[in-house]
């Protein structure tokens, strides 16, 4: 029931904006009761979280596959990595409606990407840290954590306000990882 109703609230929120999903219409596009999607979801900021972790799966399965990929190589699975989500970004529905409703609609969901990004930023630090122990890092505790939070930040800044292609950004990302994280 809960995939059901983050789904159609990600489609919902595609075709009429954030600000117009209500949890009466979402209930309707679900076919249950309103307070069977209060009880799934809590809230609408429980909803949207829930929405964004949901999206962010689907892009830590591409970084998973990446460093599948480059089992010995971390600068090639970062740049794999950061192209497969600036890549999936340019293409993503639900993401696509909430960085453009930054740029005059209404964007309550953008901070979920921003400013209140706490659990999506842990969720992908967390994904790539149990990745790092196979390669070869001179960077240990703190300044490894340090390395990681900055990457995913950067990653996170260009999927929300890209500034070149995927190719490009991805490849100045792996050349910032080199010259931070190899021996």
């Amino acid at each position: 029931m809960n995939e059901r109703v983050v789904a159609a609230a990600a489609e919902l929120t595609c075709e009429v904006g954030w600000s117009r999903v209500t949890m009466a219409k979402l209930a309707d596009r679900v076919g249950v009761s309103r307070q069977t999607v209060y009880n799934e979801m809590g809230s609408k900021p429980g909803l949207a979280e829930a929405m964004v972790l949901r999206e962010l799966a689907i892009f830590l399965a591409g970084v998973d596959s990446a460093f599948e990929e480059h089992p010995t190589d971390l600068v090639a699975a970062v740049r794999a990595a950061s192209l497969t989500v600036l890549t999936l970004a340019e293409t993503n529905a639900l993401l696509q409606a909430v960085v453009s409703a930054s740029y005059g609609a209404e964007a309550d969901l953008l901070p979920l990407l921003t400013t209140q990004s706490d659990a999506l930023v842990d969720t992908a630090k967390q994904v790539i840290s149990a990745r790092l122990g196979g390669y070869d890092i001179v960077l240990e505790g703190r300044h490894l954590d340090a390395a990681t939070d900055m990457v995913v930040r950067l990653v996170l800044s260009h999927v929300t306000h890209p500034s070149d292609t995927p190719a490009r950004t991805a490849d100045d990302i792996a050349w910032i990882v080199e010259r931070a994280l190899r021996p």
